[in-house]
């Protein structure tokens, strides 16, 4: 049993960043060798309007091909009523996904750059799409830039924690915080996270950070202190905002699923990965994508301390 669950982000968050179209069977291929190395949460696509990103306009296609594994949840994203009509669609041919998520943006100009409706548009958005769904999957509620935004600066933490209360008023009981653009730091997660937890314990949050700066790792073992278990991240540190919608600048990408997994498991943290299959898939994913990504651990390799025999 692991001590936390980790979600594989790389062909969803990762893929929306690339102007190259990866082929179906690759992300196929490669989102099925996530779950059979240990993932128990797998970003699978998004029911995204194609000329936007185009990256997913194979998102039923992608589902239709994908095998599944038992006690694996393949997550959507979707933007709108539309696209949960079109996950609900997928479910009812049999092939589609058993989780889904659902955006807000804790600033107002973030909202209205990132998704293009006020804050209050958003959430009356949101409604709508839970009341679509009719219960069919689990929701994952995501609040973006919960820490900061690029625009607007510092938001403020009870704003996010009414954020928080209003998905758990909708049912949706699992929350991501995002660090959209990596301006958290270790004291302001414990506390932000913290306070969450005190006041809905019902609520499972996610982790979800970007290491714009480099301080993805630390705040996630601050997350893990406040009592999160659930991580979101990504093979190679790939990802970040859509290729056509630019804001943040310079390195954009998620915390790295090698460097992630080394350390927890370093830390005595179980994750359920195969480690060595960590290492074989890191490979899969460079290649993939046709460069060197951006992970220590798939330069270094595992902390031998861990026992595991290191691969060509």
């Amino acid at each position: 049993m692991s001590d936390v669950t980790l979600c594989e982000c790389f062909a969803r968050d990762g893929l929306q960043h690339e102007e190259t179209f990866i082929p179906t069977a690759t992300k196929v291929a490669l989102i099925d060798r996530f779950a059979r190395i240990g993932f128990q949460r797998v970003e699978a696509t998004s029911y995204s309007n194609p000329k936007v990103v185009p990256q997913f306009g194979d998102a039923s296609e992608l589902l239709r091909t994908l095998p599944r594994r038992d006690g694996v949840w393949y997550k959507a994203t979707c933007a709108n009523v539309r696209a949960v009509e079109r996950a609900v669609a997928d479910l009812d041919a049999g092939f589609g996904a058993n989780e889904i998520s659902l955006l807000v943006s804790a600033s107002e100009s973030h909202s209205m750059k990132n998704l293009r409706r006020s804050r209050a548009d958003q959430w009356q958005n949101v409604a709508d799409m839970v009341a679509a769904s009719q219960g069919r999957f689990r929701m994952i509620g995501t609040v973006s830039v919960a820490w900061g935004c690029p625009f607007e600066g510092r938001v403020s933490a009870d704003s996010v924690l009414e954020d928080v209360r209003r998905f758990a008023q909708l049912g949706v009981m699992h929350v991501a915080l995002g660090d959209t653009t990596g301006m958290a730091s270790p004291r302001t997660v414990k506390q932000l996270m913290s306070a969450v937890h005190a006041e809905l314990p019902d609520v499972a949050t996610v982790a979800h950070f970007h290491d714009t700066r480099g301080t993805g790792l630390v705040n996630y073992v601050a997350a893990l202190e406040a009592g999160c278990r659930y991580f979101d991240c990504a093979f190679g540190g790939v990802g970040g905002h859509p290729a056509k919608v630019k804001y943040g600048g310079g390195h954009t990408g998620n915390v790295s699923t090698e460097d992630l997994v080394n350390l927890f498991e370093s830390m005595g943290v179980s994750t359920g990965i195969d480690l060595a299959g960590l290492m074989e898939t890191a490979a899969m994913c460079e290649e993939a994508l046709g460069r060197t990504l951006h992970s220590r651990v798939a330069q270094s390799g595992l902390n031998p301390l861990l026992g595991v025999a290191a691969h060509g």
